[in-house]
């Protein structure tokens, strides 16, 4: 017989503080839970209302994803890159916080970094993390409860048109290479190379000086959107 796991629990001062509100506020929140759908008590201890804590946190989750479901982040090169506390207001995040805490509460939810720079001092080194804006726009679209799929291109800026012809030592940029292979959007392209779907464009040929954009040479490109083209 399998043993049914026995919950973590958390009263409203642990919640509050994990959420950056007040006592008073949580108990608002259960006492409007018939309009809001927050959880249930599981326990009382001396007359204190106990949580679920696990259930709690995915409330608070899912909230907050709501909350940002019409958001259309600003334009931007697909190829920025972005630290955690912009990443969480590009996303349309208040928090700036935010991504560091789907890091530390949600292991594998929120994307791993494209570039992870060592900084500081070998007294006190310390990691920053970056991630392109097109990475953030794949998980946007895909992320649970967004109403969208990968692929999705809801607010996707017009792709350039690039020729097939040009020089094939030239480097391009995500937007031209999503375009020579046929792709509707950055973020489509964006999520086929995460995924591994263009193993050809795994390594680019080359890193922009500024902000480590990646580029691609356009015989790359066509050779690697050759294989894609289904076979007769």
């Amino acid at each position: 017989m399998t043993s049914r796991r026995t919950p973590r629990l958390a009263d409203a001062a642990e919640i509050a503080a994990e959420q950056s509100l007040t006592s008073a506020q949580i108990t608002n929140l259960y006492n409007k839970r018939a309009e809001n759908g927050f959880p249930e008590i599981a326990d009382m201890r001396r007359r204190a209302r106990l949580w679920d804590h696990a259930a709690v946190t995915q409330w608070f989750a899912q909230r907050k994803l709501a909350r940002i479901t019409d958001h259309t982040p600003p334009s931007r090169d697909p190829e920025d890159l972005l630290n955690a506390a912009d990443a969480s207001r590009f996303l349309g995040y208040k928090n700036i916080s935010q991504v560091n805490n789907f890091l530390r509460d949600h292991p594998g939810y929120f994307p791993d970094p494209d570039v992870v720079e060592e900084m500081g001092s070998p007294d006190r080194p310390y990691r920053r993390k970056l991630w392109r804006v097109q990475t953030l726009l794949a998980w946007q679209e895909s992320r649970p409860g967004s109403g969208q799929h990968l692929g999705s291109t809801r607010n996707a800026p017009a792709l350039p048109d690039v020729p097939v012809d040009g020089d094939p030592g030239e480097l391009l940029g995500a937007s031209q290479a999503a375009a020579l292979l046929g792709y509707k959007s950055v973020g489509s392209f964006s999520s086929s190379l995460a995924q591994g779907n263009l193993p050809l464009l795994q390594t680019p040929d080359a890193l922009t000086e500024k902000g480590g954009r990646r580029r691609w040479t356009r015989e790359r490109i066509l050779e690697q959107a050759a294989r894609r083209k289904p076979r007769k």
